[in-house]
């Protein structure tokens, strides 16, 4: 009888459970180029697995599918325009997608992983037990200014495992494995097209799924 009595509490618990938010981080690549990212994609295979999200950010965008993207920015600057909105936009997910925007003559590899890392620590700020999906990003054709990407994907997977706790998860997300700009991004050989969009949101959905409770029965 106790039991029968506690299930209506339980299943109201439940039902009543809020979205996980999902905040994408990030430039132009998250933003979307010529409205081409991978936040449309992702949104689909979020939705027919039946997963409860909200995507979150300052940026409007269609379809609800808000975002903290700036196109041109790199991730030094990136990471303090988050500083100023990271408490009116808090999440339980992070996706970091930061690294390009700079020069090989730069040598900017250790300002990127620094700014990086004052992301993660700016996430925690406005939620302590938020996740972090941090990406090694796609690689460029565009040569010889993106030769630091691969370096900077050494330096990603470091700062993932070094900044990685059981209550604060830095897990990383291999982008650049199996992204061929060739056949994967647009003109410029940079930004991805359509199958570069998917192969992503496919990327960033293998990473999510294990995170995500799936929505309450009657739930729409």
């Amino acid at each position: 009888m106790r039991l029968l009595l506690l299930l209506p509490a339980v299943f109201l618990a439940i039902a009543s459970a809020e979205p996980v938010r999902i905040l994408p981080l990030g430039d132009s690549i998250t933003e979307g180029s010529n409205r081409i990212s991978y936040r449309p994609a992702l949104a689909k295979l979020l939705k027919d697995a039946e997963l409860d999200v909200a995507f979150v950010g300052p940026k409007e965008a269609p379809a609800g599918l808000r975002h903290g993207g700036y196109g041109g920015k790199n991730a030094e600057q990136i990471a303090r325009l988050y500083e100023g909105f990271h408490a009116t936009t808090p999440a339980d997910i992070v996706l970091i997608h930061a690294g390009h925007n700079h020069f090989a003559e730069e040598k900017p590899v250790p300002g990127i992983v620094r700014a990086t890392g004052e992301m993660i620590a700016t996430a925690r700020k406005a939620n302590p037990k938020v996740t972090i999906l941090l990406a090694q990003v796609i690689p460029s054709g565009k040569l010889p200014k993106y030769s630091y990407l691969p370096e900077l994907n050494r330096e990603l997977a470091k700062l993932a495992a070094k900044l990685h706790r059981p209550e604060q998860k830095v897990i990383l997300v291999d982008q650049a494995t199996g992204f061929d700009w060739k056949t994967d991004a647009v003109a410029d050989r940079v930004h991805p097209n359509e199958g570069g969009a998917e192969k992503m949101a496919g990327r960033w959905f293998q990473a999510l799924k294990p995170l995500l409770p799936a929505k309450a029965a009657g739930a729409r």
